[in-house]
């Protein structure tokens, strides 16, 4: 019985690669972070940063955990919350999907649906009200994946090595969406230390404060999209990055869909720069695509319309 778990956490990370079909003649792989129990990639570093701050005695038992968050950060902080015996507060923007906010709730989180705006900074935003509840909130923690270094380490430990394991050594490409952008960080670190020469390929919103630093603007796709530029982007480990429109990562959503991988807009967003960048790989290469969400968490948003 080795795949026994005392607690639900326990069983994050170790999500399997399977193969897909980019159209190239090199092998291609998607690592299934869906399958996470909280629902995507973002129960590593969620776990992670809670871990942390426990240790150091920033999370004190009773404590209060708040968030900003486009719905996955939050949702895996409000399952980590009701294992552990924490209040959950998560302010998301209103692009976030109705089944987001509706998981969050399920978990025991409040939340606190903000206008979306162009830029982080702005007052009116979901990162400044998230800010604004910290401050006044007697006990709480505020893990702020953007700025916490907990982030990228997640899955320079975890995601990084499980994915070298699992292609024998063999990547050559990884195609990852950025937002947060530890994920991209921390795997990008891991694996170019192993072998300097894999191409670690970015994926971002066309117009995210990184792509269209002259004239960034809201977006409909989640899960990508960089709009704050801090330590945990790493571009010494980043080959390329490249934009997509809310347009096309939609469309490769209900595409793959009907070949059987119901996932969410990050993941087609992945998938559609991945075969638009095929041409370029050779037939031995192997090219690994992060799959960071289910499309269950946009049924309304992207399926049922």
């Amino acid at each position: 019985m080795n795949n026994k778990y005392k607690s639900v956490l326990e069983a994050i990370g170790n999500t399997p690669l399977v193969g897909v079909d980019i159209g190239a003649n090199a092998h291609a792989f998607a690592k299934l972070e869906y399958l996470n129990p909280g629902g995507s990639i973002k129960d590593r570093p969620a776990l992670f940063m809670i871990t942390e701050a426990e240790r150091n005695g920033v999370l004190k038992p009773g404590g209060t955990i708040i968030e900003a968050s486009s719905g996955n950060q939050g949702i895996a902080l409000a399952m980590i919350g009701a294992v552990k015996g924490y209040e959950v507060i998560i302010t998301v923007p209103d692009r976030t999907s109705f089944e987001k906010v509706s998981a969050l709730q399920a978990y025991g989180a409040k939340v606190y649906v903000c206008p979306d705006t162009d830029c982080l900074e702005d007052p009116e935003g979901y990162h400044a009200k998230a800010e604004e509840l910290f401050h006044k909130t007697p006990g709480a923690f505020m893990p702020n994946q953007y700025y916490n270094k907990e982030n990228p380490r997640a899955h320079y430990l975890t995601t990084g090595p499980e994915i070298w394991q699992q292609t024998e050594g063999r990547i050559t490409h990884c195609f990852i969406g950025m937002g947060s952008c530890g994920t991209i960080s921390g795997i990008g670190k891991y694996l170019k230390e192993q072998n300097p020469a894999i191409k670690i390929i970015g994926i971002d919103a066309a117009t995210s404060k990184f792509s269209s630093p002259d004239n960034p603007k809201t977006y409909k796709t989640e899960g990508i999209g960089v709009d704050v530029i801090s330590d945990t982007l790493d571009m010494s480990v980043v080959d390329e990055a490249l934009p997509i429109k809310d347009e096309d990562a939609f469309a490769m959503t209900k595409e793959m869909a009907h070949q059987g991988y119901l996932v969410g807009l990050s993941s087609g967003a992945v998938m559609h720069v991945a075969k638009q960048y095929a041409p370029q790989l050779k037939q031995d290469d192997v090219a690994v695509l992060i799959f960071a969400d289910s499309g269950r968490a946009y049924l309304s948003k992207v399926f049922n319309v």
